[in-house]
């Protein structure tokens, strides 16, 4: 069970292997998509309606993140991201946030900063070691791509 104080304002969070299952499906076109679960759609309609704010800093590009940004109106959306804790840093000082205020959510090794940087830290169940090795670290019980996003919000909004 995540412990969140009441004090979040904004939810950082990394997209592949946390909103998604990690995977990549790979078309007869050579495009890729990706699987998004409802439960975790629902978690973005959930936070915007509770006045969250959301940012999401990937280190890849995907139409999945556009077609989210676009639909729950998400400005803080950066992908390519190879450094993510400047990303970070920016966002927080645009916001004016306290580490009180915000939380991260990530599941491999380009995130490692940002969680280390950040108070409250999230990652998933199959995360890899050394992320899940981080200090005051939290690991939702559901699996990437399969209702972890949506249990953070529950736990914020609950």
């Amino acid at each position: 069970m995540l412990k969140l104080p009441k004090t979040i304002k904004m939810i950082i969070t990394d997209f592949d292997g946390v909103i998604t299952n990690n995977c990549v499906y790979i078309n007869e076109d050579f495009t890729m998509s990706r699987k998004l679960n409802f439960k975790d759609i629902m978690a973005f309609s959930i936070l915007r309606k509770n006045n969250y704010e959301i940012a999401i800093i990937s280190g890849e590009k995907n139409s999945a993140i556009e077609i989210m940004a676009k639909k729950f109106k998400i400005e803080e959306i950066h992908q390519n991201i190879r450094i993510k804790i400047d990303v970070l840093k920016n966002i927080i000082e645009k916001y004016g946030l306290s580490k009180e205020e915000f939380l991260y959510i990530g599941d491999d090794i380009n995130d490692i900063e940002c969680l280390e940087y950040a108070k409250y830290k999230i990652t998933v169940p199959h995360a890899v070691k050394k992320v899940k090795s981080v200090k005051d670290i939290q690991i939702t019980e559901s699996e990437a791509g399969n209702g972890a996003f949506r249990e953070v919000a529950d736990c914020l909004v609950g």
